[in-house]
């Protein structure tokens, strides 16, 4: 009886044991997070295996832009890559071109418990391949927004009874906006990076699409038709606020945030991300001025913002070595539970891509992001190109190219050719 005993009580701890094995699941993730992002990134990873034991997420973040997408290439090639990661959608033509996305089926979302009705139209598509195929799934919509310090337009138009910006609806609108701030003391009425690739180009291809231009088409054509003109008078914009003392010098990212939070600047054009810096130097009691955050008004002849978003993706497999379907499944959990739960992520500036999130009442209560979210539904991402996206040849050619002519180092017209030349010759 005692051996009976025993035989049972080590099957049970045999079975035991391996039910646990085949439960728990180890999702490695990389992601490029870092700052405000990152620590909100932690939390969540944190929250879901404290909830999931029989999911553990194991994350590492790597340094963002050029060396992150080169090391998920050269971990794909090898068949080394993580189970999941996180990915711009901006880069996504030049990872479908590399192979290193595994498309996301239907069977993957349904694990996931979301479908693609529950996605921004706009992320949606950003985050598909040209035949349809869905190879990511899109966190959140993250654009420029015109930041606004309310102390030099008060007494004007421009403020309504509420002290929200308002009379902004045209170029003349704004440039009379800046030049108030201007003779009310403003050292530079607009700040924005004017020595940074990815400042530089946000505002350009923002005008730029404002103006019905196309940076890349389709067929691999830059500045196709009528769009070199209007890349032209974008430029030409933006060489005017220099001229005028609208703008900083040759101001790199952290300098232009400097101007604004240290009330130099009546306007701020800058991505959502820098609404936790706000909030923080606020409650901190570092702000002698109040502010608020808007969509970027139609200055040209179409209401929209360059955008981009934060991604989910799983690396491509070895051939003939698919992702095991529990772990599949796992990592679609994660990816689930990380979109219903984006209220979090949204403290860091960014609009949820799931709409659910999106649309629901805490995300109402949290401003500026609530003022400014409805150009989730019109914002522009960057061209379907391989040269296109974050730390690409488009922001190089904004940096080497575009922040030069708004110098006064060339015209409009030949940083258009030169730009031109430079993009095309990368498509050849």
């Amino acid at each position: 009886m005692k051996f009976r005993h025993f035989a049972l009580a080590a099957t049970l701890s045999l079975t035991a044991l391996a039910g646990s094995a085949q439960a728990q699941q180890s999702v490695t993730m990389w992601d490029f997070f870092s700052g405000g992002d990152g620590a909100r990134m932690k939390a969540l990873v944190q929250a879901f295996n404290d909830s999931h034991p029989d999911i553990q997420v194991k994350a590492t973040t790597l340094e963002w832009g050029v060396p992150f997408y080169t090391k998920v290439r050269t971990s794909v090639a090898v068949g080394r890559g993580p189970d999941l990661m996180s990915y711009h959608l901006s880069r996504l033509p030049l990872g479908l071109s590399e192979g290193v996305l595994s498309p996301i089926t239907d069977t993957d979302l349904e694990n996931a418990g979301v479908t693609k009705d529950d996605f921004f139209t706009t992320a949606l598509k950003a985050a598909e391949a040209p035949d349809g195929t869905l190879y990511a799934v899109p966190f959140d919509i993250h654009s420029i927004v015109l930041y606004y310090n309310k102390t030099f337009l008060e007494g004007s138009r421009f403020l309504d009874a509420d002290g929200k910006l308002t009379g902004i609806d045209s170029l003349a609108d704004f440039e009379e906006a800046m030049q108030l701030a201007k003779d009310k003391g403003a050292e530079v009425p607009l700040t924005y990076a004017t020595a940074d690739d990815g400042g530089v180009y946000r505002v350009f291809y923002t005008l730029l699409a404002q103006e019905g231009g196309t940076l890349i088409d389709d067929q691999g054509n830059v500045l196709p038709g009528d769009s070199a003109q209007k890349a032209a008078e974008a430029i030409r914009i933006m060489t005017d606020w220099h001229d005028k003392g609208f703008q900083p010098e040759q101001a790199l990212y952290e300098a232009s945030v400097a101007l604004f939070t240290a009330g130099k600047s009546a306007f701020q054009l800058n991505g959502v991300w820098e609404v936790p810096t706000m909030k923080d130097f606020e409650a901190q009691g570092k702000l002698g001025f109040e502010w608020g955050a808007v969509e970027v008004p139609k200055l040209m002849q179409t209401r929209t913002t360059w955008a981009d978003s934060h991604a989910f993706a799983i690396p491509a497999q070895p051939e003939g070595k698919p992702m095991d379907p529990e772990k599949r499944k796992a990592v679609m959990t994660v990816i689930g539970w990380l979109e219903t739960h984006a209220i979090d992520w949204a403290a860091a500036g960014h609009i949820p891509a799931y709409k659910p999130v999106a649309e629901s009442t805490d995300y109402a209560k949290m401003e500026p992001n609530a003022t400014y979210a409805p150009l989730a539904d019109h914002a522009t991402y960057d061209p379907r190109s391989t040269i296109a996206g974050v730390a690409s040849p488009a922001y190089d050619a904004a940096l080497n190219i575009i922040s030069p002519a708004i110098h006064g180092y060339l015209s409009p017209e030949d940083a258009v050719t030169q730009m031109t030349q430079e993009l095309q010759g990368r498509l050849q």
